[in-house]
């Protein structure tokens, strides 16, 4: 027996009823439509903050400093105002709002605020130097990147810094541990290392340098032995110990690095050199990311500290700068304006009739602001620089770097043809044009791996092997591209849409091509449920999201709600509710791969969970109204929701927020069982009314 035919049952979770002091449905999702279109750009987008750490900010300071550049007083009191908003209970800071504190933040952070003019008396320095002090191993046991960047500070002796030299990025490239097989963003981040550490370069701190050695040790810096703690790592850090196989290559580049071959590594700098311009100007000299961005800046500065590209690289790290007044100054890891406005233009697409006319105008502005970011111009020499093709794509930001992504571009794709319906406020002259939606078809299909799955910026370059070998010490899974469930997930029902919208117009071969890719996609997706139903996540917290994401898609690929598979997931979704009639997920799910509930409901995760239940379950069963229920009481005076946990991920320990998660979300939520629950009582109407005596 499937539980989509089961109403209430001992075995469900107790229905609760409805609180007089609970607003109605409509008012509270006219409110949340109110909220959600306030926050519209005047572009037609939306973007929220991807709220991360303070570990940018530190090396944005480091990197103004190493490149000669001064910080303007008004600059550095907002930075510093960050850092007082952001630091632990014990003075430290962590990897994100809800962690404990970390050696690697904690000391570029001190170094940063020292840097700023902050005193060593100051509690903001006093309190972290105490917290680092403390710590059984103090700075010496700083991970990796922690170790490269006080090296370069002159805070770290270089013989403590494993060795990354320039010369793996001219290994041949069917070399099975090339770099250009890694990650992107883990390739780029080690090219610019790789630069810096082959050229041993220094930042100048002047007579402070020698104030932060004697801060930062219990003993004096000459008598520290760094090479002592190559393979030490603080346990508040370390989350991938280095691997016997990792520590024999350091053994073998530190025994090179000895006598590295002269013309090998000018060879090395020069080829490495190359592609970091050649990135940096791809990208509008914004980066990747700005981890990358910056350490590019420094590349360029000690190559040619007059080099006319880098005024260009520096202020393009301006892009990536948040500021208010409440939190300060700070640089974020990510740009989401394609990402947002693809989700809160679904939300809003999804919305019953009688709501429409709220949103036409915006979901206008929307529609035009997708299309505007679509990739439609190809990157010169990409095959040389061993790139993909990007025309067709989406970015997760505005796409001025170029770096689009298969599941925002699957995203943006579902948003638009969302408004192809009938009904739809997008006039025929507006709409997008078939060839750029073919465009697109053939980026998303690109991203595609052997196993069926989808990864993002590319499709997979190597084994998992190469995860033996991961030498950033805090971060996981983050050697080399997989099959995400989440954007697997995006990209069958990006093709899905594509396929119902054009159908022959696809062109026969691709049209083939589409089938094919989403076959295989749903086999891997169905293949990957968990026997207690769920779906591991990645780029989300964690199981709520990957069971959201896998249900949307297996839905829109025509499975129907009974199957076993949809009903397992909603069986575990049913076992999750909480007694309030919400969902919460622990961050700390990511970090054991097993469920940890959360102390409390969260509305993201309960938005999430209705989302995917509502595709598997009657929208009167007592689950889902008690789920409702728990956002309407949520929803605060505005019509917005509470900022609460983290819900984002990316390298297994990087937790996010994303600002607009809780706009755009329960809106989602409540719009779809509306929607629905509207279209039940049309269809009751209907056969009430067919049943009466005609005359």
């Amino acid at each position: 027996m499937t539980i989509h035919s089961i109403s209430s049952s001992s075995n469900e979770p107790h229905p609760s009823v409805f609180s007089p002091a609970v607003p109605p449905l409509s008012s509270s999702l006219q409110g949340a439509i109110f909220h959600l279109t306030s926050l519209q750009k005047f572009d037609g987008g939306w973007e929220g903050e991807m709220v991360w750490n303070t570990m940018i900010l530190s090396q944005y300071i480091l990197v103004q400093r190493g490149c000669g550049q001064a910080i303007s007083p008004a600059d550095a009191e907002q930075m510093i105002q960050h850092y007082r908003v952001t630091r632990t209970s014990d003075g430290a800071w962590g990897m994100h709002g809800e962690s404990s504190g970390y050696v690697y933040f904690t000391a570029l952070a001190y170094v940063a605020l020292r840097v700023l003019g902050v005193s060593p008396q100051d509690p903001l320095c006093q309190d972290a130097r105490k917290w680092l002090l403390k710590q059984p191993d103090g700075v010496l046991g700083i991970p990796h990147w922690g170790k490269f960047w006080l090296a370069m500070c002159g805070l770290y002796g270089w013989d403590g810094v494993n060795p990354f030299p320039p010369e793996l990025f001219v290994t041949p490239k069917w070399l099975p541990l090339n770099p250009f097989r890694f990650y992107n963003h883990t390739r780029y981040i080690y090219m610019g290392i790789a630069y810096l550490y082959g050229k041993r370069f220094q930042i100048d701190l002047g007579e402070l340098r020698d104030a932060l050695r004697s801060e930062l040790y219990d003993r004096p810096f000459a008598q520290l032995d760094f090479a002592a703690y190559r393979h030490v790592v603080a346990k508040s850090d370390l989350y991938v110990a280095p691997s016997l196989p990792l520590k024999a290559g350091y053994e073998l580049l530190h025994q090179y690095e000895k006598r590295p071959i002269a013309a090998l590594r000018k060879h090395a700098l020069t080829f490495c050199l190359d592609r970091i311009l050649y990135e940096m100007k791809a990208s509008a000299y914004h980066g990747l990311s700005p981890v990358n961005g910056l350490l590019n800046c420094l590349a360029i500065y000690a190559y040619n500290p007059s080099h006319p590209e880098l005024p260009k690289c520096l202020a393009g790290m301006e892009a990536w700068k948040w500021q208010d007044p409440e939190e300060g100054i700070r640089y974020c890891g990510a740009r989401s304006n394609s990402w947002d406005s693809a989700f809160a233009t679904l939300a809003m697409a999804e919305l019953p009739v009688s709501a429409q006319s709220l949103v036409s105008s915006s979901l206008q502005r929307a529609y035009q602001h997708l299309c505007d970011l679509q990739m439609q111009q190809e990157l010169p020499d990409y095959a040389a620089e061993q790139r993909e093709p990007i025309l067709g794509g989406w970015c997760f930001s505005d796409g001025v770097h170029r770096w689009p992504v298969s599941d925002c571009t699957a995203e943006a794709v579902c948003a638009l043809l969302a408004l192809h319906e009938p009904g739809s406020p997008i006039p025929d002259a507006a709409k997008i044009s078939d060839e750029r939606l073919r465009q697109a078809a053939r980026f998303i299909l690109r991203r595609q791996n052997q196993d069926g799955g989808f990864g993002s910026y590319e499709a997979r370059r190597a084994g998992s092997f190469l995860e033996n070998i991961n030498p950033s010490e805090m971060y996981g899974s983050c050697m080399t591209e997989r099959s995400y469930l989440e954007c697997t997930s995006s990209c069958v029902r990006g093709l899905v849409a594509l396929r119902s919208q054009l159908g022959a117009r696809l062109g026969g071969e691709l049209l083939v091509q589409v089938n094919t890719a989403i076959a295989a996609a749903v086999t891997l997706l169905r293949n990957s449920q968990r026997p207690d139903g769920s779906f591991p996540g990645f780029w989300g917290v964690n199981f709520t999201y990957g069971i959201f994401h896998v249900l949307e898609a297996l839905h829109a690929a025509g499975m129907s709600a009974t199957d076993p598979v949809m009903q397992r997931a909603a069986v575990w979704l049913l076992s999750k509710q909480r007694d309030d009639g919400g969902w919460g997920e622990h961050y700390s799910s990511c970090l054991t791969g097993e469920y940890v509930p959360h102390e409390q409901s969260q509305v993201v995760n309960t938005s999430w969970a209705l989302l995917a239940l509502l595709l598997t379950l009657p929208v009167k069963h007592s689950a889902i109204e008690r789920g409702i229920q728990f956002l309407v009481r949520s929803q605060l005076g505005d019509g917005s929701f509470p900022q609460q946990a983290q819900a984002g991920v990316f390298f297994g320990t990087a937790m996010l927020d994303y600002r607009l998660y809780k706009s755009y979300f329960p809106l989602w939520a409540l719009a779809r069982y509306s929607r629905l629950r509207d279209t039940q009582r049309e269809e009751a109407g209907h056969v009430r009314c067919e049943a009466l005596p005609s005359g």
